[in-house]
């Protein structure tokens, strides 16, 4: 998804959002700023990145806890670079921060102050350091929008689901049926009791909130955008499934 942002950011100028998929394909690395580093996301893009040969440079709050801290040991010795500061710093303090990094991702959690006004921080300082690309953990494009806004694409059951990948694929997928919505509750109860990573199970979540009705909104503000046409999911497998 690319996206050329307006105000409040500087006018005329074109600024990249891009996807983490997006991003991965470069062959060569510039230098990647990573806010949220010290989070079990932010960690896992950070580990990906040095993994695979990028500088990277990441924002940590000064005075966080000693198991934060310690978490970055293993990074720093990988060649992560570390720079204190805070969402909530000025956005120029933050682009001194950024530095010379040409792209920078956010990988932090929390609520509007963060998700929101910290972002929005992130993105003014990113634009001041010159940095080419932002990659959001999450985003709002509406700034006058209050509350949550319920936005929403194309709603179907599973089989239809299963129909539109196929014929987004062009692929024949078999279709399994594994048991109820509860017996996936009692996987998922399982998995956690055992796992050391809530990444090993968060897909199921994800899955059980869908089938189970959980994640439907109650009410939907798609009319409040009418320039947003939502891509259907089987255009969307279309242009993003791998060639045959």
């Amino acid at each position: 998804m690319k996206r050329s942002l307006g105000p409040p950011w500087t006018p005329g100028r074109t600024f990249t959002l891009a996807t983490n998929k997006e991003f991965l394909h470069h062959v060569r690395f510039p230098k990647i700023f990573v806010a949220g580093a010290t989070g079990l996301l932010g960690g896992r893009i950070v580990r990906a990145l040095l993994g695979q040969g990028g500088p990277v440079r990441a924002l940590v709050r000064p005075g966080g806890s000693a198991e934060k801290k310690s978490s970055l040991t293993g990074l720093r010795a990988a060649g992560l670079e570390v720079v204190e500061g805070d969402l909530t710093d000025p956005a120029e303090r933050l682009a001194e921060a950024v530095g010379d990094a040409t792209i920078v991702i956010s990988a932090v959690q929390g609520g509007p102050d963060v998700i929101g006004d910290g972002q929005v921080n992130l993105v003014r300082a990113a634009e001041k350091a010159g940095a080419r690309r932002f990659i959001p953990s999450d985003f709002a494009v509406d700034p006058a929008a209050t509350g949550t806004p319920r936005f929403t694409g194309e709603v179907m059951s599973m089989p239809q689901f299963h129909d539109a990948v196929q014929r987004g694929s062009g692929r024949t997928l078999e279709l399994r049926h594994l048991g109820t919505a509860d017996d996936l509750r009692a996987e998922i109860s399982r998995q956690a009791a055992v796992a050391q990573n809530p990444f090993d199970y968060v897909a199921l979540q994800y899955q059980w909130c869908m089938v189970s009705g959980k994640a439907k909104f109650d009410r939907l503000d798609n009319d409040r955008y009418p320039q947003i046409t939502p891509q259907p999911p089987a255009g969307f497998v279309r242009a993003t499934a791998p060639a045959l």
